[in-house]
């Protein structure tokens, strides 16, 4: 397990702090759920970014297929 030090707002601080009492939960549990919470909420957008690109990508060639079947279908 590795120690980190980090500065917080202390408004946010403050309504953690409100949260942790009323869940009997020990802070450092809550900020490691928290942390791992938005590390799969942002691998989750940033695969949505990904997928986006390269459909863009295959939309492109998926059209250019299309319009050559369209011509060999006209030609026969």
């Amino acid at each position: 397990m590795k120690i980190v030090s980090l500065k917080i707002d202390d408004s946010i601080f403050g309504e953690t702090e409100k949260i942790l009492a009323r869940l009997k939960k020990p802070r450092n549990r809550y900020i490691n759920e928290a942390i791992d919470f938005y590390n799969k909420m942002q691998r989750k957008q940033i695969l949505e970014k990904i997928l986006k690109k390269e459909s863009g990508i295959v939309k492109a060639d998926s059209m250019s297929v299309l319009n050559e079947f369209e011509e060999i279908d006209y030609a026969g």
